[in-house]
């Protein structure tokens, strides 16, 4: 499958060789709005494809995109200092509204992968900028936030990450849910794991495994400036399950109908995701206060979404 980026940067160049390391695309075509870089990261990119798959890696014009069955939006502007997250949004807003029709113009079937953040609002006005069916525009959501749960509750337990089954919902950013009473390892809750195990989860090494998950992105940030190779990998994860018609169960953010009593929001939820893009959802089965932090984040998302003016 012939797989399109926008935006060249830090993010889009990792998802483009994660792309590459895992055999995921048979092209792959970066645009950028400075096209000596989409030309260069797409070189640099090309010459690891004899140490693993032989993907077709170039940069290109919008009009290059034709035929891709996935666009992925990794476009959008830093924020500014004394800037608010809104006036960021609508500045992301303005660059969406510039890319997205040049986009379907040129690949008018392509599945939407936006990976720019606040990545649930952008996918809510990706979504809106675009019109198109439900489905075909998603977001990388709680991917990454997903893979973190499950990376520190499989060192907590002592077993493979792969063994863990545990969701991040919601929000991707502070108001994220992590669902705790729906974790598993084996066909065990992770509480009873941890027990049988002798590794117990009290209190305390929850709440070190929520900070942990829920502030990754800081403590990466403060080291080296952002983030870019774990989200690199679990868009070139969601392009692999829609490449495969997988129908794999992954964390992305999508327009939903209604979660929590809150209509019309783009979130985080178990979704079944294959070469359709995103369908049907897996309705997580929460206790009390996971039900309130659900309903707690979706009303953030909802209301920042709805505060930006699009161009």
């Amino acid at each position: 499958m012939k797989v399109g980026i926008v935006g060249a940067g830090m993010v889009g160049s990792a998802a483009a060789y994660a792309m590459v390391l895992r055999g995921t695309a048979s092209q792959v075509v970066l645009v950028d709005h400075n096209p000596a870089l989409a030309a260069a990261q797409a070189q640099d990119i090309l010459h690891a494809t004899p140490f693993s798959h032989p993907v077709h890696v170039r940069a290109g014009e919008t009009a290059e995109l034709a035929g891709a069955g996935v666009v992925i939006l990794a476009a959008g502007v830093a924020q500014k200092p004394g800037e608010t997250r809104l006036q960021l949004l609508e500045r992301n807003a303005a660059v969406f509204a510039e890319i997205i029709p040049p986009v379907l113009a040129a690949a008018p079937e392509a599945i939407l992968l936006v990976a720019t953040n606040p990545v649930d609002v952008m996918t809510s006005i990706a979504a809106r900028i675009s019109g198109l069916p439900a489905g075909r525009v998603l977001g990388s959501g709680t991917i990454l936030d997903t893979a973190r749960f499950r990376a520190l509750l499989g060192e907590h337990l002592g077993v493979s990450a792969k063994s863990v089954h545990a969701f991040v919902l919601g929000e991707h950013g502070e108001s994220e849910v992590l669902w705790w009473s729906g974790a598993t390892a084996g066909s065990l809750s992770v509480l009873e794991g941890a027990a049988q195990w002798e590794r117990p989860l009290d209190e305390a090494a929850r709440q070190r495994i929520d900070d942990n998950v829920r502030r990754a992105a800081d403590h990466i940030i403060a080291g080296k400036g952002a983030t870019w190779y774990g989200i690199g990998g679990g868009l070139a994860r969601i392009v692999e399950a829609i490449s495969s018609h997988e129908n794999a169960l992954l964390t992305v953010s999508a327009p939903t109908a209604w979660v929590e009593g809150v209509a019309d929001v783009s979130l985080s939820l178990p979704r079944i995701v294959g070469r359709r893009g995103c369908g049907r959802i897996l309705l997580p089965d929460l206790d009390p206060g996971e039900h309130q932090a659900l309903r707690r984040s979706a009303e953030i998302l909802k209301a920042a979404a709805d505060s930006v003016r699009l161009p």
